[in-house]
């Protein structure tokens, strides 16, 4: 495969704390592929965490960036806030600032050219063919996200070397080009067909994948390997805050939501959620950072309902271990699975 894996086991990019140095590295230690996630942090914080990944393991490793879509309506923005004002209130915080910014994406890019990073990845848009060619000649393999075959013919002929399928299952926010409701919503064995017959590139497979036998039939739908986030929650390894930890150990109902950041993502359900999901309009990142106090101050205050829980349909499926011995998990059942179907 053109990653190079000793297991199919990537682990996804999650940014906002729970991916860490610690947890790629022992990720790409075991065989699989760790990923940094290069969203909301600076560039500078970004070219830290690859030299502190370089530290605790010579293996491949990733980092992913965010690309910036549209700015979102104003005035839908304005009418979310005003509906805020009370959870503000109630938290003791002012709202944050709820601003468009590029995530500074093109000097993250550079600083991946610059350390020379085995594998670049992108979510939330389509690199122009520029940017996939200065991280080639960097020596960079490049992989894109995709939730549609369009998407995928796309990042074909942008000059992407594998592309990671990211079914509706999937946690956290999902990483199509475009963030309209219903779009790019289909499971993911049917998008990994479709996919597969639209395009000739290798796949690696994300959306709700949570033991050995889910990676397996990934594996048989055609992708060369699978990508879990939520597995690696609960790892000590991870960054993953007390709050989330505990609330994925309590189970329940996850929904797409964009309440919390402006761009639809898959969370366990929770009163902040329920309260205003319906309303909160596509807007990334304004109501991200809106957010942010509220969040804070929930964390803070030990509250689950207030902050985002992200986690695929999957997480019931899940188990906390240590992150080599997750990786060694999923591969093992995984092989066992496909062991028995082929008897």
């Amino acid at each position: 495969m053109v990653l190079g894996l000793r297991e199919p086991i990537v682990q996804a990019p999650m940014a906002g704390g729970p991916s860490t140095p610690a947890l790629a590295a022992a990720v790409s230690g075991a065989g699989g592929l760790g990923f940094l996630a290069a969203g909301y942090r600076s560039p500078e914080a970004v070219r830290e965490e690859i030299r502190a990944t370089r530290e605790l393991t010579p293996e491949r490793f990733g980092v992913n960036v965010f690309l910036p879509g549209p700015p979102g309506d104003d005035a839908a923005v304005r009418r979310y806030a005003a509906q805020l004002s009370a959870e503000a209130g109630r938290r003791g915080v002012e709202l944050g600032e709820p601003r468009w910014d590029d995530d500074a994406w093109e000097a993250k890019v550079a600083v991946l050219a610059e350390e020379r990073v085995p594998v670049a990845s992108f979510t939330f848009g389509l690199p122009r063919p520029d940017v996939v060619a200065v991280l080639h000649d960097a020596g960079a393999t490049v992989l894109v996200t995709v939730t549609s075959p369009e998407e995928a013919v796309a990042a074909a002929e942008a000059g992407a070397d594998a592309l990671v399928v990211q079914g509706v299952e999937a946690g956290g926010h999902r990483g199509g080009f475009r963030d309209e409701d219903g779009m790019g919503e289909y499971g993911l064995l049917v998008l990994l067909r479709l996919v597969a017959r639209a395009v000739d590139l290798p796949l690696v497979a994300a959306g709700g994948l949570g033991d050995g036998a889910s990676v397996a039939a990934v594996l048989v739908a055609g992708a060369e390997a699978a990508q879990l986030g939520t597995a690696f929650l609960g790892c000590p390894e991870a960054g993953t805050s007390p709050l989330h930890r505990a609330a994925l150990a309590t189970g329940g109902e996850t929904a797409l939501t964009r309440a919390f950041s402006g761009r639809r993502a898959r969370a366990l359900v929770n009163r902040f959620l329920a309260e205003h999901g319906a309303t909160a309009p596509a807007a990334y990142p304004q109501v991200h950072h809106l957010t942010t106090p509220l969040r804070a101050a929930a964390r803070s205050a030990g509250d689950a309902d207030g902050i985002n829980l992200w986690a695929g349909q999957g997480h019931r499926l899940v188990e906390p271990l240590p992150a080599g011995e997750q990786v060694r998990r999923l591969a093992d059942d995984a092989r066992a699975a496909l062991a028995r179907a082929a008897r």
